[in-house]
C-alpha cells in the first residue's frame, strides 16, 4: 500500500549490503520541511534488521550525504526505482509508533492543507522517550498487569467492567438518547451538540462522559479533544469518575515530555482505552476507535500553531470519516461550520425544543434595547448601565456575580474623546495605551512615549480607553461594592472555580471560573468592542463568548438572569431568544451568498509581489479558483505578526513556525484563493505541485500558504 502515490523514489548510487529475504525494501518518510521531499523513499532492509525494520518504527537513513530521521511507512517486494538503494542506517526503537491509520491521517491532512507529511506527523507523534520506551518493550513490568502502565495511579479505579449510570444530561435533547442507543449498539453516528450544560450533574463534561461511556460499554476506544488545560481538567474528572483511571490517558504538552509519551504508548499499546487532550491528541493512536469528541470547535486554540496550521476539527472529520468513527461536535454556541455539517446532512443535530431551553437557560435582558432606553436614556453611554447594577446588586443577595470584560489588564488601547477615532501613535502607527491611570501615553508597538499627542482626524487632545481591562473593571467594583469580595480571572491569574457565596468574579473570555450551583447573574460588559473588530468572524466570535458565559448563570426559574450591552440587535437579539442554532444558519446564508467561508474554501499566500506574481503564473488557477490580490498586508497587520513570531521563537514559546510567519519576514503582500468544496481537492494539489516545484528549482523567493486562517478574513 502507497499512501503517496505518484511520487518517485530516491536515486542513491551505492552499493547493497545483503538484503532481508522477504520485503526487501522499506519506504521511509523523511523529517524533512522542504516540500519538494514530501513523498516515500526506497532504502533496503540489510537482513540483520529484518525483524526489527517493521512498518511504523523510526529509522536514521543517510540522505544527500548526511543523516537524517524518519519513519518507516511500509516494507515492500520491489523497489519504485532501478536504482541502487542505499540501506537503512539504523532502527532507532522497535516500538512501532506510527499506525497505518494515523500515516493516512497525516497523509490526507498535508493534502488538505498544502502541508508536508513530516509537518504533520511532528504534531501526531510525540518525541522519543527513550527511558520511557523501556518500560513499554516485551518483558517490561508494564506488561504484567493489564491495562497499567508505570506511573498510573490505581486509587479511585471502578471495578473492571464497571459502567456507573449515565448522568441523563442527553435526556434533554431531542436525538440525545437515540445517539446514545446508537454508540451503545456499535453503530458509528455523527452529531452536532448544541449544549446547556455550564455547571453541576448536566455539565458539557458530563455529557461527553456519557457519550465515550456508551462507546466504551460496545468495547470500542473513544477520543476526546477540547481546547485549554481548564477544560481538559474537567473532561478528565468526569471521565475517570465513569470509567476509572486506568482507562484513560491525557495528552497534552502542559504534562511535559516524559507523562505525554508514556500516556501515548499506553494508547498504542491499548492499555488506555480512552485518549483526552488538547489539539495534539486528535491523533492519539486508540485502538478499535468508535468516538471522536471535541469540544468549542470555535475556540482558535483548537488551530495548530505550526505548518501545516490545521484545525482540530478538520483532523477529527477526516479521522471519522477514514477510520468509521462516530462524531460529536459540541458547543454552547455552534459554529457555521458546524451548521454547513448539519445542513449537508453529513451530521445531525442535536438540541433541546424551545420548552427546555426557557426551563434550563437564564432570563437575558438587554441593557439597551428601546424598553430600557426609555427607562434610563444614557444606557447607550454608560459602560455598566443601570440594568446592569440592578442585576448586580440582586444576584448579590443570593450568590456570586460574573462579569464579563473584552480583555486584561488596566488600561488597553485608547481614542479620541470627542470622535472615538483610535489614537496611533505619530512614528509607526501603532496603538497608544496607558500603563496606569495618570501614566504617560506610550506606543504598544515602539514604545516611543507622546506626550503631545493630537488626533488626526478632529485635533482633540484628550483620550479615552475604548474598553477597561479586567483589573481595572475589578478595582471599580471594589468600591461600587464595598465588603464584597472581588476576583479577578484574567492573563496569567486565572481562576477555575469560586464558592457559592456573594462575590464579584471579574473575567475576560474564555476565564470564566464556574460556581458550583451556577451563577446569580452574569453582567456581559463590552459587546461593542468584540461586535467591532476587523474580522468577518466578529460577531460570530461575540455570541460563541457571550453564549458560554451565559451558560455558567443559574436558570432562569432559580431567579438566574443575564444582562448583555451592545448596540447589534441582530447578535444580541439571538443571545436573548437562546438561539445559537438561527445565528449560526442566518450567518452561514449570509456567507452562502456572498461566496465566503466557510461557504467555500480559501487559500492565504503571502510573500513578495513578484514571488507571487511567479507562483501564481505556473499554479493555473484561472477558471477553476476566483483569486483576489495581490495586495498590500496591513502595516499593523505585519507588525503584529512579526511580534507573534518573535515571541513564538523564545524558549518558552513554540518550537516551529508560527501563524504569524506567514506575514512576518518578506511576506509584504498576500493573495486570496476562493474555491468551492467540489474544487477543493484539484486546487489543493496544484497548489502543493507548485510549491514543491519551486523549492526543487530553489528559484525565487518563497510563497507561504494557509488553507482557511480564521485570522485574515
Amino acid at each position: 500500500m502507497s499512501l503517496l502515490h505518484g511520487f518517485a523514489a530516491a536515486k542513491l548510487p551505492q552499493a547493497d549490503p545483503e538484503r532481508a529475504a522477504s520485503l526487501p525494501v522499506a519506504r521511509v518518510v523523511l523529517d524533512a520541511q522542504l516540500p519538494h521531499l514530501d513523498r516515500f523513499f526506497d532504502y533496503s532492509v540489510p537482513a540483520g534488521m529484518d525483524a526489527e525494520a517493521q512498518p511504523g518504527v523510526r529509522v536514521k537513513v543517510r540522505f544527500a550525504g548526511r543523516e537524517h530521521a524518519g519513519f518507516l511507512a511500509e516494507r515492500v517486494a520491489e523497489a519504485s526505482t532501478t536504482a541502487t538503494l542505499l540501506p537503512l542506517g539504523k532502527v532507532v526503537s522497535p516500538l512501532q509508533v506510527l499506525t497505518p491509520e494515523i500515516l493516512a491521517l497525516s497523509t490526507a491532512i498535508a493534502a488538505r492543507s498544502v502541508g508536508t507529511v513530516s509537518d504533520v506527523l511532528r504534531s501526531a507523534v510525540p518525541p522519543r522517550m527513550a527511558r520511557v520506551e523501556n518500560e513499554f518493550l516485551p518483558g517490561s513490568a508494564s506488561e504484567s498487569v493489564p491495562g497499567t502502565a508505570p506511573g498510573t495511579a490505581e486509587e479511585g479505579t471502578a471495578e473492571p467492567g464497571a459502567r456507573p449510570a449515565p448522568s441523563g444530561s442527553f435526556q434533554r435533547y431531542t436525538n440525545g438518547p437515540t445517539y446514545l442507543q446508537h454508540l451503545a449498539a456499535g453503530e458509528s453516528p455523527r452529531a452536532v451538540l448544541t449544549s446547556l450544560g455550564g455547571y453541576g450533574p448536566t455539565a458539557w463534561p458530563e455529557e461527553m462522559a456519557d457519550a465515550v461511556a456508551a462507546t466504551a460499554s460496545s468495547g470500542r476506544g473513544a477520543l476526546v479533544v477540547v481546547p485549554d488545560q481548564r477544560d481538559l481538567a474537567r473532561v478528565e474528572a468526569a471521565l475517570v469518575a465513569r470509567l476509572g483511571s486506568t482507562a484513560i490517558a491525557r495528552l497534552t504538552g502542559e504534562d511535559g515530555a516524559t507523562p505525554r509519551y508514556r500516556n501515548f504508548l499506553r494508547i498504542l499499546q491499548g492499555t488506555a482505552r480512552v485518549a483526552i487532550g488538547t489539539r495534539s491528541a486528535a491523533y492519539a493512536p486508540v485502538r478499535d476507535l468508535g468516538l471522536v469528541c471535541l469540544w468549542d470547535d470555535g475556540d482558535d486554540q483548537h488551530i495548530e500553531q505550526r505548518a501545516p496550521y490545521q484545525h482540530a476539527r478538520d483532523v477529527l472529520l477526516l479521522r471519522a470519516e477514514h477510520e468509521g468513527a462516530g462524531l460529536l461536535l459540541a458547543s454552547v454556541g455552534r459554529s457555521t461550520e458546524a451548521q454547513r455539517l448539519v445542513d449537508t446532512g453529513w451530521a445531525r443535530a442535536i438540541e433541546a425544543d424551545r420548552r427546555e431551553v426557557r426551563r434550563a437557560v437564564p432570563r437575558v435582558v438587554h441593557a439597551t434595547d428601546a424598553y430600557q432606553m426609555e427607562r434610563d436614556p444614557l444606557a447607550a453611554q454608560a459602560r455598566i448601565p443601570h440594568a446592569a447594577w440592578a442585576a448586580a446588586q440582586a444576584g448579590l443577595q443570593h450568590g456570586p456575580v460574573l462579569l464579563q470584560v473584552a480583555r486584561t489588564g488596566f488600561s488597553p488601547a485608547l481614542a479620541c474623546d470627542r470622535c472615538r477615532h483610535p489614537a496611533r501613535c505619530r512614528a509607526c502607527a501603532g496603538p497608544l495605551a496607558q500603563s496606569g491611570r495618570h501614566a504617560p501615553l506610550s506606543c504598544r508597538w515602539c514604545g516611543r512615549p507622546d506626550n503631545h499627542w493630537e488626533c488626526q482626524e478632529c485635533g482633540g487632545t484628550r483620550v479615552r480607553a475604548t474598553v477597561a481591562g479586567a483589573t481595572r473593571t475589578a478595582e471599580e467594583l471594589g468600591r461600587a461594592f464595598p465588603g464584597v469580595p472581588v476576583i479577578s480571572s484574567a492573563g496569567a491569574h486565572i481562576v477555575d472555580s469560586v464558592r457559592d457565596a456573594p462575590a464579584v468574579v471579574v473575567a475576560t473570555p474564555g476565564a470564566e471560573p464556574v460556581a458550583p450551583t451556577g451563577y446569580a447573574a452574569v453582567i456581559l460588559l463590552d459587546g461593542n468592542a468584540l461586535l467591532s473588530r476587523e474580522s468577518l468572524r466578529a460577531g460570530e466570535d461575540a455570541l460563541r463568548r457571550w453564549f458560554s458565559a451565559a451558560v455558567l448563570a443559574r436558570p432562569a426559574p432559580a431567579g438566574g438572569t443575564v444582562v448583555i450591552t451592545g448596540d447589534d440587535d441582530v447578535a444580541v437579539g439571538h443571545l436573548v431568544r437562546w438561539d445559537p442554532a438561527g445565528a449560526a444558519s442566518r450567518e452561514l446564508a449570509e456567507r452562502h451568498v456572498l461566496g465566503l467561508p466557510p461557504a467555500v474554501r480559501y487559500a492565504v499566500l503571502t510573500g513578495t509581489r513578484e514571488a507571487l506574481t511567479h507562483f501564481l503564473e505556473g499554479a493555473e488557477l484561472e477558471g477553476a479558483a476566483r483569486v483576489v490580490g495581490p495586495a498590500p498586508v496591513p502595516p499593523d497587520v505585519r507588525r503584529e505578526a512579526m511580534l507573534a513570531a518573535r515571541a513564538a521563537a523564545a524558549p518558552n514559546g513554540s518550537t516551529g513556525p508560527g501563524p504569524a510567519d506567514t506575514l512576518a519576514g518578506h511576506g509584504s503582500h498576500r493573495v486570496l484563493v476562493f474555491f468551492p468544496y467540489r474544487a477543493a481537492g484539484d486546487i489543493t494539489r496544484r497548489l502543493r505541485a507548485r510549491r514543491a516545484a519551486l523549492s526543487a528549482k530553489r528559484t525565487g523567493e518563497p510563497v507561504h500558504i494557509r488553507l482557511d486562517a480564521l485570522d485574515v478574513l
